[in-house]
């Protein structure tokens, strides 16, 4: 049964969730928001979380004057495969770290690799 939890708890776990990524990292990240969403867009696969934007590894000289890139994590999503509010706390972990991650360049392939799929 997913686990029923309000928005603003939600968005408090994903705040805490940032909390834990290494000072050092969060000052390396450039021009980029954390949003969270219900839901993905109509038609889209159902995802945990998505990074939009151009990756700090492709980004270029005439990389200036662009809207931030955006880190999604979708609520629904994750709370429909999670069963207890501990499972909600380590998938938000997992999806924001996945998604800052793309943020540096690293591939879908290499988070696998990784243990971080």
């Amino acid at each position: 049964m997913p686990v029923e939890m309000s928005r603003e708890r939600f968005e408090e776990l994903v705040g805490e969730a940032l909390d834990e990524v290494p000072a050092e990292l969060l000052r390396l990240m450039s021009n980029v928001v954390i949003l969270v969403e219900d839901d993905t867009p109509p038609g889209e696969p159902e995802l945990l979380g998505l990074y939009e934007g151009h990756a700090l590894t492709s980004r270029g000289w005439d990389y200036a004057g662009v809207l931030p890139d955006r880190i999604l994590i979708f609520r629904h999503p994750i709370l429909r495969i999670c069963a207890t509010e501990a499972d909600v706390v380590d998938e938000i972990a997992i999806t924001v770290v996945h998604e800052i991650a793309h943020h540096f360049g690293i591939d879908d392939e290499r988070l696998h690799d990784l243990g971080w799929g």
